[in-house]
């Protein structure tokens, strides 16, 4: 497994090419240390690939941090949204821009560090979505969210499998890996623009005949989310009913069985 950034050689991953797309809104604070983490991850790994930097209307500079970050890394871009979006309006701005083969989302604070990107690529194809997940047995939590935000995760994930998306354990982990066929089946119908969009673009993966792969990860909570308890929980909630709504009489079929 790769395990370091720095220091010997990693092995390159069974990727033709990858656009990375980082969400950020108000990430001036977190971004830099990403962009380096992902930046010499990509260089050592990677044959060819971008970084795409999707600023969501944030109003403390973040834009600016990736502009000059950008200035000495190549392949960092930073794509602006008009406005304050939302994270699936973010996401899907960054995939439908992406010129590679296969499209991996992850969030700014690295939470789910790049070298696990490895484990997700082992399994990758043109028509797959392999989505890094917490709530299998061999995931690794090494700093476990609070108690309140695994209980409400807990209740969210049950109503999701009931509604939408049956067998899938975590929907909600920043990391997720897209074949090319995907983005362009799925992202260009993605009508959710908040948090749960994760949710609609596996529901859609799913009905539409895609290999739908879920493998454990580390993750490290960072204590500093930008996801309100009890707000975003309410909106997400509501996001979940409109996407049962809207897929209705589209059987989902079941996840692949290709777990890691």
């Amino acid at each position: 497994m790769i395990a370091k950034i720095a220091g010997e050689a990693l092995a390159r991953l069974p990727l033709p090419s990858l656009t990375i797309v980082i969400p950020a809104y108000d990430e001036a604070e977190r971004i830099t240390n990403t962009l380096v983490q992902v930046h010499a991850f990509a260089l050592q790994a990677l044959d060819s690939f971008e970084i795409l930097v999707v600023n969501d209307g944030s109003r403390d500079g973040t834009a600016d941090v990736v502009r000059a970050f950008a200035i000495g890394h190549p392949g960092v871009h930073l794509l602006e949204n008009d406005r304050n979006r939302g994270k699936g309006f973010t996401v899907r701005h960054g995939a439908l821009a992406a010129r590679f083969d296969y499209v991996l989302f992850t969030d700014a604070d690295n939470s789910t560090p790049i070298e696990e990107l490895e484990k997700l690529a082992a399994v990758a194809t043109p028509r797959s979505l392999v989505i890094a997940s917490r709530g299998l047995a061999d995931s690794r939590l090494e700093v476990p969210q609070p108690w309140y935000r695994s209980v409400m995760g807990h209740a969210f994930r049950r109503i999701v499998q009931g509604l939408v998306v049956p067998g899938i354990q975590d929907t909600q982990c920043g990391f997720k890996l897209f074949g090319r066929e995907v983005v362009q089946a799925v992202f260009t119908d993605l009508q959710v623009e908040g948090f749960a969009f994760d949710v609609e673009a596996i529901a859609r993966s799913m009905r539409l005949g895609f290999d739908v792969f879920e493998v454990p990860v580390r993750w490290i909570d960072d204590r500093r989310s930008r996801v309100s308890p009890f707000r975003d929980s309410a909106r997400m909630f509501r996001d979940v009913v409109k996407i049962w709504w809207r897929l209705r009489g589209l059987a989902p079929a079941s996840p692949s069985s290709a777990r890691q």
